[in-house]
Parts: C-alpha cells; structure tokens; sequence
C-alpha cells in the first residue's frame, strides 16, 4: 500500500528513518572526516545547565561535498549534579533513572573527535557553547552550522526545524535523543537540493570555508546608530562601562567643578577615539557581514577575520 500511495501524487509517504552506513562510493577518491554532533541537556543556558547526553556520528565525505558513509558513532549519558526538569523528559524521554551513574570520558570524546576537520551541528551555537565548556577539544575544531550556513528557505524548504527537513527527505525519527538527531541530519546533508542537484553537505561546507568578520561596534557615536541597524545585522546592547574615579578639584580651581576620568584616559578623549572608531567602521558594515557579540574572554578589537574550515 505504502508503495502505491508513494506513486500518486496525492499522497506523501514517510518512511521510519533506518540509520545506513554508506552513501556514495568513493571510487578510490581522497575523503575527509567530520563529525555530526548532538547534546541533550538540563536547559538552555549553558553557563548552569547541564549536559544529560552526547551524541556523535563521524562520517568521510568527497571533495564535491557527496557522504562516502558512516566510519563510527557516540553514544554516552550523563549524570546532572540535579534531577532532570520534567519538562526535558517530557521532551528528550531522558529520566533520572536512564543516566544515574553515568559520566561522558573526556578521553574517549578526545579520540573519537581527533582526526574531524570539522564539527557539524543543527544550530551550533547551542551545541557549541555546551561541548567546549565540557570538552576542550572543540575549542580546536572548526564548527559548521546546518541551520544557519544552509539558507533552506532559498532552496525550496519553508523551514530549518531538523524533523521538517528530514520529512522533506522522506523520512520521520525520534526526535529529541542525541544520535537520533545525528542520524537524521546526516540524511538531510546527504539530501540533493532542488536547486543546485548538489548535496546540502557541499553548501554548507562552501559557506563554512569563506573568511567572515566579526565587527564589535563598542561606544559608537549615537549619531551612528541609524545606519548600524540598516545593516539588519543583530546589535548587543551592553550596559557595562569603564571603571570611573571621581576627582574633586580646588575651590579655586573652576568653582569646585567635579570631574570624571576614566581609567582608560579623560572622557573627551574617549569620545574622540570612539567617533575615530566609527569612521573606520563605516566602510564594513555592509549587508553581508556578520555581526556576532564578543565573549567576554576576547580582547576589545574593532574587527577580525575568520577562516573556519580547510578546504
């Protein structure tokens, strides 16, 4: 039945993804490797919240961007220092008594992700600020993201969610369990677009290898602001501001006038270097360009470059 119905073009059968290890030949063609990673955790912050579950699937792809096929997966619970909000097992299926006992070894992450060029996530600003604070082996790794460097939209998806890509695939899975969701990204990678009759593996790894700017626009002029947010390009508001001393000068001195100085030099100045910053930045703020906040561990610059993955 499930075969007539798939032939008509009245009906749209979706088939219980059935995780496979190979995918295109490789036909005696130099691969590389990179890893589909997935966390499962306590919450969404990821300064206190915790990790319940890892998943990994590592994966050799071709140089036109084509899966080779499935090298190893990873698997591991975790055992939070609390219980698991009810919420996350409503979601995940994860309970207590499922990771109880269980501790991820760094060791093994380690080997496991050693030899990937690259780290893939389905939004990576997640999975990436969990899996470093954890490991530090990603810190080293390039990272790629299948939901921001694949404008789905563009090539005929209404859509980025994992599970509504994978249906355009023709598949369904259980979604919300770590190397499940590897699994299904893989085949959303391996999926052929529409629009280029390339595998979405190869847009994003292009997209990922192209040198980007992260611009910190710090104290700029107010006067300035107008044309930051013609930039459509998501702006931090920081509250956070130099250290000041006060300085209390003389009676004879303008009439007991109070001063602030800053500890980086006398606020004109600052002014002054801040409206020389703006001129320097004018020039870069143009559509393309990726505005991204500054960890707070970065120093304070006005731009730098980034090459995220070897070709």
């Amino acid at each position: 039945m499930a075969e007539a119905l798939g032939r008509s073009a009245d009906y749209r059968v979706l088939r219980r993804l059935v995780p496979r290890t190979e995918f295109a030949p490789a036909n005696g063609q130099a691969t590389k490797t990179a890893i589909l990673l997935d966390t499962e955790t306590t919450g969404l912050d990821h300064n206190k919240d915790e990790i319940i579950e890892l998943g990994m699937v590592k994966f050799d792809y071709l140089p036109d961007g084509r899966i080779a096929g499935v090298s190893d997966t990873f698997s591991a619970f975790n055992e939070p220092s609390i219980p698991i909000p009810p919420e996350i097992t409503a979601i995940t299926g994860i309970t207590d008594d499922m990771v109880d006992g269980h501790r991820i070894d760094e060791a093994a992450v380690n080997a496991f992700v050693d030899e990937a060029v690259i780290v893939i996530a389905h939004n990576a600003s997640f999975d990436r600020k969990f899996s470093e604070r954890y490991w530090p082996v990603f810190e080293k790794k390039a990272w790629g993201c299948s939901t921001t460097e694949v404008d789905w939209r563009k090539h005929g998806f209404e859509g980025s969610r994992l599970g509504y890509l994978l249906n355009g695939a023709g598949f369904f899975h259980q979604a919300h369990r770590a190397v499940d969701d590897c699994h299904a990204l893989l085949e959303v990678l391996a999926l052929e677009l529409p629009t280029t009759g390339a595998p979405a593996l190869a847009l994003l790894l292009d997209t990922a290898r192209r040198r980007t700017v992260r611009v910190w626009a710090e104290q700029s002029p107010f006067d300035l602001k107008d044309s930051l947010k013609a930039t459509r390009l998501p702006l931090v508001r920081r509250k956070r501001r130099p250290p000041e001393v006060m300085v209390r000068r003389p009676l004879r001195d303008r009439g007991r006038r109070r001063d602030r100085i800053s500890e980086g030099g006398d606020l004109s100045a600052r002014r002054r270097a801040a409206a020389a910053d703006a001129d320097r930045l004018q020039p870069l703020l143009q559509p393309r360009l990726k505005l991204e906040p500054r960890p707070s561990s970065c120093p304070s610059v006005l731009a730098s470059s980034i090459e995220k993955v070897p070709s």
